[in-house]
């Protein structure tokens, strides 16, 4: 995990289970941070567990719904209880419903952005609170490049990372004299369950590469989809001292596929 050392530290993941969450907090981990990985499937978080196990690695699963206030105000708590002051927060809970914005539900609008935007609302608030008084902490919002392009069959998910990204913008302004930072990791297409849904035949990988112009999206320049591992790297960089003097910034891991907005 390059040259970042996380001993001592405290971490608390979100949407901790699969995807770019498992990625980061097994990077975390391996750096040598203690791991509060959070998420809905508590089997999940149990295998999760088993995997980062090691002499020199601390994962633990906490089973909590970011989507309710309730239980985030229970767990982030009961994590600096069982592990410690938190330093790190990283936002990765996420969820997809895909569709013409004409066809969305009502329900379909309320649960993408209760996840993606509430969820970073409320737990941000919550960890943030708690460093603001320790002077110190960093906070790390995984959101999408789709936030800054228009992406067809996307609006609710993209409205709801365009928020998350603007709430964590705002709040690392205010934090900023409690020595708080706030930063945002923009993945495009990343190797993940979420990806793959949206993929109904063979032809649908090579549509994320190469583009479809019809739908005006462009492809990927360096012509690969990106590891979860390479989100994670960029995470723990924006969590490191090496980059104690950056904040309200959104980097983008996404193989040029935003042509660099």
């Amino acid at each position: 995990m390059g040259t970042e050392d996380f001993s001592g530290k405290v971490a608390l993941v979100s949407g901790a289970a699969g995807g770019i969450g498992e990625a980061v907090v097994l990077a975390l981990a391996e750096a040598g941070a203690s791991v509060a990985a959070v998420d809905l499937d508590a089997e999940a978080l149990r295998a999760l567990e088993r995997k980062a196990g090691g002499e020199r690695t601390s994962v633990t699963g906490f089973v909590a719904d970011v989507g309710s206030a309730e239980q985030v105000g229970t767990v982030v708590p009961e994590v600096e209880r069982r592990l410690g002051p938190i330093d790190q927060l990283v936002n990765c809970a996420g969820v997809l419903r895909a569709g013409s914005a004409l066809s969305l539900t009502e329900e379909d609008w309320e649960h993408t952005f209760s996840v993606n935007a509430g969820g970073v609302f409320r737990l941000s608030t919550a960890v943030a609170r708690r460093m603001a008084g320790r002077e110190r902490g960093a906070i790390v919002t995984v959101a999408s490049n789709a936030a800054q392009v228009p992406r067809m069959h996307m609006s609710a998910y993209a409205a709801s990372k365009a928020a998350a990204v603007a709430f964590t913008k705002n709040l690392g302004l205010e934090l900023a004299g409690h020595g708080v930072r706030c930063n945002v990791v923009a993945p495009g297409s990343t190797d993940t369950a979420m990806l793959r849904s949206l993929w109904h035949d063979e032809s649908g990988p090579r549509g994320s590469l190469d583009g479809v112009p019809e739908e005006y999206r462009v492809g990927i320049p360096l012509g690969r989809f990106a590891r979860p591992s390479d989100v994670a790297h960029a995470v723990c960089f924006l969590l490191s001292d090496r980059a104690s003097h950056i904040t309200l910034h959104d980097l983008v891991v996404d193989g040029g596929a935003a042509l660099g907005r």
